[in-house]
């Protein structure tokens, strides 16, 4: 780029800023960021409002949140980090472990952060299609494993296809990974998993695999999203790795105290996810009904393969009032929003399949 005022590094001049949902005005329905469509749990906003001490940093470590999550995961606080939202760790870890000559390998389509995180580390990304049924092709992965590889990441459920890996297949790709690779288990949606054979980073943990990190978030299922507070659980010394190329007093106050006032909360929490759960798997069974080939949706989202058909399709629910997340050239990710936009979403999402052409991929009775 030519018109740039001070030198920039090119790979960084040609990547294009991280670009959120769609923001909904008037009566739409915001289901484009995977939001948790109920409003705080009772007591967060209390808890917000107590930590006025606005004049004063807060504490850098997040010492008191770190602690209650290593006393859930039984490991030691040093075990624990905690950051603004778990894809700010993604990046630390990226920075920590890649340089130029490194390479990163994820998924593909996956979270649409993850080629960036390598490009901003100065590494090479390298990106695996998904198998399959939109699932991780992990032997794949596996495969694309070379002496260059420092950093891996699996996300499960996908973003934003939905599938899980399975334990026995996390547990057979960790067998052929290298011990000095870093993995990271990205579960930022795992409260609304339901399948009993998927992946548990809980479970990674306890087995003993000291280069796995898991990634967590209360965005999502807790309904943070506002505050931006994720943490990682793995071995201290790559924390401490992370924590070193970490922003400095990133978690606010009241960020802390309310994934504390969250936490205390959890029973009401995890009825709002089972509400959320039974609502996408309503939705997603409606949705191959209308003819949508529609892959496994264990997150807080369902995934429509609309292909070149993208942008269209989007624009018929925007013009619904339904702002939903395309992503041109591969498919629709539709968050799971409020009861009263199910109706609507089914509605257009019937209409826009019937306009796909004969023998669209995306179309399940094609």
């Amino acid at each position: 780029m030519t018109d740039l005022p001070v030198r920039i590094r090119p790979e960084i001049a040609s990547l294009p800023p991280y670009k959120q949902g769609t923001q909904a005005g008037g009566d739409a329905f915001k289901l484009s960021s995977n939001e948790n469509p109920f409003d705080p749990l009772p007591g967060v906003v209390e808890a917000v409002q107590a930590a006025t001490a606005l004049n004063r940093y807060p504490d850098a470590s997040a010492a008191r949140l770190r602690a209650r999550l290593a006393e859930r995961y039984d490991v030691t606080p040093d075990e624990v980090h905690v950051a603004a939202g778990s894809v700010s760790i993604l990046y630390q870890l990226a920075l920590a472990t890649s340089g130029p000559g490194d390479e990163i390998i994820h998924a593909w389509r996956s979270f649409e952060a993850y080629p960036g995180l390598a490009t901003v580390a100065g590494a090479t990304g390298v990106p695996v299609p998904l198998g399959a049924g939109a699932r991780h092709d992990l032997d794949a992965m596996a495969d694309a494993v070379t002496d260059r590889t420092r950093l891996i990441i699996v996300c499960s459920p996908n973003n934003p296809t939905g599938p899980v890996v399975t334990q026995a297949e996390f547990d057979a790709f960790l067998q052929k990974v290298p011990a000095d690779v870093l993995v990271v288990l990205d579960e930022a949606y795992a409260e609304f998993v339901t399948d009993p054979d998927a992946v548990s980073g809980a479970a990674v943990l306890a087995a003993g695999a000291p280069n796995v990190v898991v990634l967590r978030t209360f965005s999502k299922a807790y309904g943070l999203a506002g505050l931006r507070v994720g943490y990682a659980v793995g071995h201290s010394r790559i924390l401490d790795a992370s924590r070193a190329t970490a922003i400095p007093l990133s978690v606010t106050a009241q960020a802390e105290e309310a994934a504390l006032a969250s936490l205390d909360r959890e029973d009401e929490l995890l009825e709002r996810v089972a509400a959320i759960a039974a609502r996408r798997d309503a939705l997603a069974a409606a949705l191959r009904d209308a003819g949508w080939d529609v892959p496994e949706a264990q997150g807080n989202f369902v995934w429509l393969p609309a292909g070149d058909e993208t942008l269209a399709a989007a624009a018929a629910f925007g013009a619904a009032g339904l702002i939903v997340r395309p992503f041109a050239g591969d498919g629709l990710r539709i968050s799971v929003g409020e009861e009263e936009s199910v109706a609507s979403v089914l509605r257009i999402a019937a209409s826009v399949v019937e306009a796909l052409p004969e023998g669209h991929s995306g179309r399940g009775l094609a």
